[in-house]
């Protein structure tokens, strides 16, 4: 049996993401924004929370596409308001529509916002070695940074303890504990 980080527990979709998605490196802007909502969207639940609502969120929210929620207004708010399928938050869903227009805001600015949200670990992932789970931090100095950025750019939703799962989840650091087969 292959050795998981023990939050991925025995549940076949945290274990799928866990072994395919979690830490694996991400370049594609419209990913990494549906990563940045998603996390944004977990802010006091659980991950398998959201994870179990992502399709939901995908159709929701087209698919994740900025221009288009950028776009949104007050009768697509109060749609969204009403989808089961999703958090309904109105905090959350305004984030997301606001998060979209500083997106395309950074996007014209740097060319891509990959090429933005990488320069917080110098391009390329930072590994490392951490051997349990309650070695891992929060957040640190880096998602600091990113959230102090973020924010001063607009966007709503980005603390550092967020930046920091979102680092994690899109591979801009390796937090697989030593013992698992991903690390």
């Amino acid at each position: 049996m292959k050795q998981r980080c023990p939050w991925s527990s025995n549940d076949p979709l945290y274990q799928k993401y866990h072994d395919e998605e979690w830490g694996v490196p991400v370049h594609d802007d419209r990913k990494l924004f549906e990563m940045l909502i998603l996390e944004g969207a977990q802010a006091g639940l659980s991950w398998i929370t959201i994870l179990r609502k992502r399709d939901n969120y995908r159709a929701a929210f087209d698919n994740f596409d900025a221009k288009k929620i950028a776009a949104y207004n007050a009768k697509k708010v109060k749609q969204l308001l009403q989808n089961e399928g999703i958090v309904r938050n109105r905090l959350k869903i305004g984030a997301a529509i606001q998060n979209a227009k500083c997106f395309l805001e950074v996007q014209k600015e740097f060319g891509s916002f990959d090429k933005y949200i990488w320069q917080f670990v110098g391009g390329k992932p930072v590994k490392n070695n951490y051997k349990s789970l309650k070695d891992i931090p929060p957040k640190t100095s880096m998602s600091d940074a990113m959230s102090k950025d973020l924010k001063k750019r607009g966007f709503k939703f980005t603390g550092s303890t967020i930046c920091y799962a979102f680092m994690q989840a899109v591979g801009m650091v390796n937090d697989h504990i030593t013992e698992c087969f991903r690390y």
